[in-house]
């Protein structure tokens, strides 16, 4: 499968959530979407980075519509996240499908970059008790990706991370919510 570029249909997801709905894509044609797919859910960047946009989330504006999408069986995912309280919308893709269809790639060299270049945000991770609860390897190497998807349901910017902690910045989601 070939990544996402700017001007392609936006991904084509259906996946359950972690409220107990069920997300699917094509009900947010007209409005800006935020999708990132992380990790697992126990991955500490994962968590810290969520926990960072809940702490600037009232800046976002209030019709905001960002899905994150983890590889992980809904029923943990949801006791995971549900200590966050999202205000967003937070899936599972426990086959994934999806990761897949969108080129989410592997790479345990990037895995191991992105730790060896953060250890504060590990630290910071771990001090508010974020531990990776998984040995998997083939969960430990997925490397995240930030889109952003238009009103027209078309991708806007395709961000495939370097690493793991590679994310467009919080104040970039902030601005594309905001219509810049």
């Amino acid at each position: 499968m070939t990544r996402l570029t700017t001007g392609a249909d936006a991904p084509d997801i259906v996946l359950p959530a972690i409220d107990g709905s069920t997300f699917n894509m094509s009900d947010y044609k007209g409005k800006r979407v935020i999708l990132t797919f992380f990790r697992f859910s126990t991955c500490p960047f994962c968590n810290i980075r969520i926990n960072r946009i809940i702490k600037k989330w009232n800046e976002f504006p209030e019709d905001t519509v960002m899905v994150g999408v983890f590889h992980a069986k809904i029923g943990e995912l949801t006791k995971r996240m549900n200590k966050h309280n999202p205000p967003f919308t937070i899936v599972a893709d426990e086959t994934y499908e999806f990761f897949r269809k969108n080129s989410v790639m592997k790479s345990f060299l990037r895995f191991m970059w992105g730790a060896v270049r953060s250890p504060i945000t590990f630290m910071q991770a771990t001090l508010k008790g974020y531990f990776p609860m998984t040995m998997s390897l083939s969960k430990l190497s997925i490397i995240p990706v930030d889109i952003l998807i238009d009103e027209n349901g078309k991708v806007f910017e395709a961000h495939y991370c370097k690493d793991t902690v590679d994310h467009l910045p919080i104040d970039r989601l902030i601005g594309f919510a905001k219509g810049n």
